[in-house]
């Protein structure tokens, strides 16, 4: 999640990039590093150490430049034999008539980078990008190192995958307000794998009634009847997850019913950020179930709770998030619209940037699922 705890406790480090900058703090004056602290962002390093935030991003191998957290140790400086080759290899595999993109609604550089198999950090240095956080529908953005005859070169790889598919691999439907997070989510299979599987040309877009294979499944694992919808609504391969994780639902409902939280509103915030799983981990750092950044767990139990937030905790964890939804449906009298931003992007950006185009795709998708659980 893209918390911060500094400016305010809940703002998203997306958001960050607007806020006034702090100093890291170096860690050696041998070590090439520095240290995240709350408050942060890669503006502010990059200012304080004179580097361009392509560098850092590349240095750093970041897969989404706007998500970094307080702990996190960034590297400021190649290592001395790796350093002179690196830009020397860049214009050679420069092609002379790189692909462009448009960008469309709802698009990120994350999802443009793993459409087309680059890094965000070469797109940022292509566009000479000032902030990764800000592009919009329509902008052209250069895909850089992909000469004109790539999608050829693409299409060589999935030669080697129906050799490895299944003679009767699943097939899932696509509900309303389902996207390939949650589809992701449910069959333990990474995006990209999804979108090779189906040669989807957009990540953000797919739509109710398609039907996308599920890479790496046996024929066995699912019945006939899993396409098909339960008696509720829900799609059947969900159904059986709900049913097999009841005992963390039946946490949400108590916790929901505890701080005042609707209990659909609440299981659908939960299932959409980890699938109601303990173990799961972002890449930016939210732990669990509820899917918190540990800072905004450490301000919840402070301020909220009146004890510490024990994030590997799954009673814990839930009861921090159900108890910070119960902060915005107050703070924003009910408007779930506003909540759910909150959540996703931060209080602070919701305050002062509205609900930007990337958050909407997730709060249609909690709608849907408020209803399939009940609300």
């Amino acid at each position: 999640m893209q918390r911060s705890r500094l400016i305010a406790p809940l703002t998203g480090l997306a958001a960050t990039l607007a806020a006034g900058p702090l100093l890291a703090t170096v860690a050696l004056a041998a070590d090439p590093t520095v240290v995240v602290r709350p408050g942060d962002t890669l503006t502010s390093i990059s200012k304080r150490h004179d580097l361009s935030i392509p560098t850092l991003v590349d240095l750093n191998d970041l897969a989404n430049p706007n998500r970094i957290y307080a702990g996190q140790r960034l590297r400021i400086a190649s290592e001395p034999a790796p350093a002179a080759p690196k830009p020397a290899a860049a214009p050679a595999t420069k092609p002379s008539a790189p692909r462009v993109h448009t960008v469309t609604r709802g698009q990120n550089l994350t999802v443009i980078a793993r459409q087309y198999g680059v890094t965000i950090g070469a797109i940022v240095q292509a566009n000479a990008i000032r902030n990764a956080s800000r592009i919009y529908a329509g902008q052209r953005i250069t895909i850089p190192g992909a000469p004109p005859t790539a999608p050829r070169a693409r299409s060589a790889r999935p030669a080697s995958a129906p050799a490895a598919k299944p003679a009767s691999a699943r097939v899932h439907t696509v509900s309303g307000g389902e996207n390939l997070t949650t589809i992701s989510r449910h069959y333990g299979v990474s995006i990209a794998a999804l979108v090779q599987a189906n040669r989807i040309k957009d990540a953000s877009r797919i739509y109710a009634g398609q039907r996308i294979t599920i890479p790496g499944a046996a024929p066995a694992a699912v019945p006939a009847a899993a396409s098909k919808p339960a008696p509720t609504g829900m799609p059947a391969s969900m159904a059986s997850l709900v049913a097999k994780r009841d005992a963390v639902r039946r946490v949400i409902v108590e916790e929901a019913k505890r701080h005042g939280v609707p209990a659909a509103f609440a299981l659908a915030v939960a299932w959409q950020e980890s699938g109601w799983q303990q173990g799961v981990v972002s890449s930016a750092g939210a732990v669990g179930v509820m899917q918190l950044m540990p800072d905004t767990a450490d301000w919840v139990g402070e301020v909220m709770l009146g004890t510490p937030v024990k994030m590997d905790d799954m009673r814990s964890n839930v009861r921090a998030g159900v108890r910070l939804l119960a902060h915005y449906l107050d703070y924003y009298d009910g408007d779930r619209d506003r909540v759910l931003a909150a959540y996703y992007q931060g209080q602070w950006a919701t305050d002062h940037r509205g609900i930007y185009p990337v958050s909407r795709p997730y709060i249609a998708s909690i709608k849907v699922l408020q209803r399939l659980l009940g609300g």
